[in-house]
């Protein structure tokens, strides 16, 4: 039996469904109550996981306070450490206690930092150095559980990935797909920087053979496409799945920093003219995974879900 958290989420709720499909038995926990599912109200330090782990042999912890990109905490991280840090903590113990053999983490790659200089991307092994509370959060959990896997002997795989888009996904890459159908134009067509991302479907995969694959036991695993493109090539290529044209105009971008330096929007024009990619080499190396899916069908299947919503 595996235990999934944050069942009801982008990730979890795909990953139950594959889970399913490969005759895998799940319990899947929600904050609100669904039939079928395990809930919880909280997570946290005095959440009581006890009915929940009866009979689990895996957990997925994919639940979290997520970043978010207007926080109105006045002590942001200490809001991410109840849950992210403190919780995740609490459900580990418990599920050691359960004797639950392994624990899978989705972390996030904001733990290895920010960005990257084009050609030299984050590894798995590289020295954290997280830059935000979200950030910080992640990585205190990430050490907390390795040194609980040290202490007890439960094995727990981390999973860091980077941006995650397919059939569902909401927030900023949403926006752009309802930009781009809308046949918007966009300043962005000298921007040459360089960006992992991660299908859904690629995220669901890795996530499953961290499940069983004896050589990911207490290693970190960096999630990604294998293909990373520039914030133009992005939405060409979403463009196209989208069957619309790319209106992109050539905006110089420190025109555009400048900007959105007076208007407050710095973190945001980052992940839009800043490079931030991963190396998954030792995915592959350790695991023998590569994506089953590539950039260019993960973007379709967004596509088409999107397209279907709003018929």
């Amino acid at each position: 039996m595996i235990l999934v958290t944050g069942a009801s989420g982008f990730v979890g709720s795909r990953l139950c469904e594959r889970l399913v499909q490969d005759g895998v038995a799940v319990r899947p926990v929600v904050r609100q109550a669904r039939v079928g599912a395990y809930q919880v109200k909280s997570l946290d330090a005095d959440t009581d996981w006890s009915g929940a782990l009866s009979d689990v042999t895996e957990v997925v912890h994919a639940a979290a306070r997520v970043h978010v990109m207007d926080e109105v905490a006045l002590d942001p991280l200490a809001e991410f450490r109840k849950v992210n840090v403190e919780g995740t903590l609490h459900l580990a113990r418990q599920a050691a206690v359960a004797g639950v053999k392994r624990f899978v983490f989705i972390s996030s790659i904001k733990v290895n930092g920010e960005q990257t200089a084009p050609g030299h991307p984050f590894r798995a092994d590289d020295a954290p150095a997280p830059m935000d509370p979200y950030g910080v959060s992640k990585n205190e959990a990430e050490q907390g559980l390795l040194a609980f896997a040290h202490e007890t002997g439960m094995e727990v795989v981390i999973i860091r990935p980077p941006l995650v888009y397919g059939p569902g996904v909401k927030a900023n890459f949403a926006k752009m797909m309802a930009t781009l159908a809308r046949g918007v134009p966009l300043p962005f067509g000298l921007v040459d920087n360089r960006r992992s991302l991660v299908a859904l479907d690629n995220l669901v995969d890795l996530i499953t053979v961290c499940l069983r694959h004896p050589a990911a036991a207490n290693q970190i695993f960096l999630a990604g496409d294998g293909e990373d493109l520039s914030t133009a090539q992005l939405l060409r290529r979403l463009a196209d799945a989208l069957g619309r044209p790319a209106r992109l105009l050539p905006v110089p971008i420190g025109l555009m920093s400048g900007v959105a330096r007076l208007l407050g929007k710095k973190a945001f024009t980052q992940r839009l003219f800043g490079s931030l990619q991963v190396d998954i080499e030792k995915n592959r190396q350790c695991l023998g995974w590569v994506p089953p899916v590539s950039v260019d069908d993960g973007l379709r299947r967004a596509a088409a879900h999107f397209q279907g919503l709003r018929q």
